[in-house]
């Protein structure tokens, strides 16, 4: 299972917040460089770059931010956040995106999304289905659809969608636990994906059991930095993982 750290940029700075309220905001680096640097030092080679300004202005903002990291490190980024447009993406892949993620824009524009399916392929587009209660989320969290969760990814499989990010809201940022139940659901409804657990993470204890039910991947934050994990202990999972 991929591990895979993940920096908010919000004003230029490494930030967390919790269930996706901008009020909640922790700054936990002004040097987001910095930030990536230490991950890659530690073996780590996937990044998750969320640009906040972007997700609440509705169009790329941090692409900088993503370009100096893409620049100086050899990180694999996947990038999201505001990304609306053909132009947004375009911007995203040039400054070094290795993926994007889409959320708002596959339920808000269908259309626009399989297209970006089409274009780039599979492996370069990641659907993010973040959820409360089952129920999509949008904008930067800011909104809520009438949009099922499961139904919703089901109808993106069919257009050939390979990897999902899926975050429970309710659990992101709260060092409470995934959402185990959650995901074995989705491995069960939804089957040949590669699913992204993301939210809630607090243990060590809890990645290999995300791993065991079959998680192509997982998004690590706010643990990592409240130190609930260490970077050592990523580092020897990622080492015995390669070995075995």
């Amino acid at each position: 299972m991929r591990i895979i750290p993940a920096i908010d940029i919000l004003n230029g700075k490494c930030v967390r917040l919790s269930k996706g309220d901008y009020g909640t905001q922790k700054i936990y680096n002004e040097n987001p460089l910095e930030v990536a640097k230490m991950f890659e030092s530690h073996g780590i080679e996937y990044l998750h770059l969320v640009d906040l300004d972007g997700a609440k202005s509705s169009h790329i903002v941090n692409h900088k931010v993503l370009e100096t990291i893409a620049k100086n490190t050899k990180l694999k980024i996947d990038f999201g956040g505001g990304l609306k447009s053909d132009d947004d993406l375009r911007i995203a892949f040039e400054s070094g995106a290795h993926q994007i993620t889409g959320g708002s824009i596959a339920v808000k524009n269908e259309e626009g999304f399989k297209s970006w399916l089409k274009k780039y392929g599979s492996d370069k587009i990641i659907l993010g289905a973040d959820a409360l209660n089952e129920k999509i989320a949008v904008s930067g969290w800011l909104e809520s659809s009438e949009e099922d969760l499961i139904p919703f990814i089901q109808n993106y499989i069919k257009e050939g969608i390979q990897y999902v990010i899926c975050t429970d809201i309710a659990k992101d940022g709260m060092l409470e636990g995934p959402s185990f139940e959650l995901y074995k659901k989705i491995l069960v409804e939804a089957k040949g994906i590669k699913l992204i657990a993301s939210g809630g993470i607090s243990t060590f204890d809890e990645l290999p059991k995300l791993a065991e039910m079959g998680c192509e991947g997982t998004i690590i934050g706010k643990a990592i930095y409240e130190h609930k994990i260490s970077m050592k202990e990523l580092e020897n999972y990622i080492i015995n993982d390669i070995k075995y």
